[in-house]
């Protein structure tokens, strides 16, 4: 069975329906690299997302979820909190220019359950979400065919009802789409031919000159969404990772955390407000007490994380539980920004304007009720101030419906 007809919210091309060692100096500090500072102000025009929506993904169909500046998908294994995010993430890489074969690796498992092919065997599935900022409210629809071909069939930007850019497949033996957008000039829209492996969204910049008033509105929604989209950081902290030494690289957190120590190498020297922040986060959830967080240079060029305890006892990370190891990242990834996680902002953009969007599934996995709490509450005050943005998964989040600023989105298998 091919996917079903699209919805009226659905703004997606009809004709090709998809069916998806260096050793570490004893007296030189790190070398300091500028890092978003947590105590910025909330600036509303930064652009950020405010929903997405599944269309047909994985488990998920016609679904569209609400995002709040600190949004927990909740619900039990198997109702589609992790691939929300994955759709999140998905959109994220895509707005950042990357090929459809390395965003979907495995395009088939995107594919909505019980799908069959059409007649000409064609599978896929359909994404979308919608921006905020200084030109409104922005939406993106995307449809990316699986099978046979990974590729993207169709794509629709739209801002206040007025369709931007639409993109489809004419002719499935051609290695690209036909592209309409807006020109509002002597032509109404200009039409041109655009690869089928990458957002046409994110390719605006280098296609519209920029010359009618209908162009500059296009290049601003598609440079509103670009924004929202590529500051992004998923992070799954994995503690067995965090307990060895590592080298000293360039100071930027790893998805999985593993180079934790090596952040921690570089960030202690770089801001003491925002080390004392971390420093009293850990101090709340990892017991009995820290006095410190740090790196330790070892004689064969790496550094390990360990926790000064005071009265010069220290405590390696190597000895921490999977909880403690979890809490103190998390808590690290919601102190810091782009400059030290491992993402790749648009660097055209003043930081000003940019928000950075944690993406964290599990984020309440082998962490006691006490950490748990304190991590969220440190979510919430970072977010309030409009710097950073969360979106995580947890099993039960009947633990934090109580708190300010957190929204919940209840899924069920």
């Amino acid at each position: 069975m091919a996917l079903p007809p699209q919805s009226p919210r659905s703004h997606l091309p009809q004709p090709a329906p998809p069916c998806e060692p260096r050793v570490p100096a004893q007296a030189a500090a790190p070398r300091p690299v500028p890092a978003a500072d947590p105590e910025a102000e909330a600036c509303p025009d930064r652009p950020h997302l405010t929903e997405l929506r599944l269309s047909a993904f994985a488990a998920h169909r016609g679904a569209g979820f609400a995002l709040g500046p600190l949004t927990l998908f909740a619900g039990p294994s198997g109702c589609g909190k992790t691939s929300a995010l994955r759709a999140y993430e998905a959109l994220a890489r895509l707005g950042g220019g990357g090929a459809v074969g390395e965003v979907f690796p495995d395009p088939v498992a995107c594919v909505p359950d019980r799908a069959r092919p059409d007649a000409q065997r064609r599978r896929g599935f359909r994404i979308g979400c919608t921006a905020d900022g200084p030109e409104g409210p922005v939406r993106l629809d995307v449809a990316v065919q699986a099978e046979p071909e990974l590729r993207i069939v169709g794509e629709r930007l739209t801002s206040g009802g007025l369709v931007l850019l639409e993109t489809a497949l004419r002719d499935p033996t051609r290695r690209f789409v036909q592209a309409a957008w807006h020109t509002a000039g002597s032509s109404p829209v200009t039409r041109a031919p655009l690869p089928d492996d990458r957002l046409g969204t994110a390719l605006l910049p280098l296609r519209v000159a920029g010359k009618t008033d209908g162009q500059r509105q296009v290049l601003a929604a598609a440079e509103q969404m670009v924004v929202a989209l590529r500051s992004v950081f998923a992070c799954d902290p994995v503690p067995d990772r965090m307990r060895a030494p590592v080298p000293i690289g360039d100071g930027r957190l790893l998805r999985d955390c593993a180079n934790l120590a090596d952040v921690l190498w570089r960030t202690r020297s770089e801001c003491a407000r925002r080390h004392g922040q971390l420093v009293a986060a850990v101090r709340a959830g990892c017991a009995p007490v820290v006095a410190d967080v740090l790196a330790e240079p070892l004689g064969d060029g790496t550094v390990r994380a360990v926790l000064d305890r005071g009265d010069r006892v220290r405590t390696g990370f190597e000895r921490l539980g999977d909880g403690e190891l979890r809490y103190a990242a998390l808590a690290l990834v919601l102190l810091t920004g782009p400059g030290v996680l491992e993402v790749d902002p648009p660097g055209e953009v003043p930081a000003a304007m940019r928000t950075l969007t944690v993406l964290a599934d599990g984020i309440d996995r082998a962490l006691d009720v006490r950490q748990r709490a304190e991590l969220l509450r440190l979510a919430a005050r970072m977010c309030e101030r409009g710097h950073i943005r969360l979106v995580g998964a947890v099993s039960d989040a009947s633990w934090a419906e109580q708190v300010e600023g957190v929204t919940v989105v209840h899924l069920v298998p």
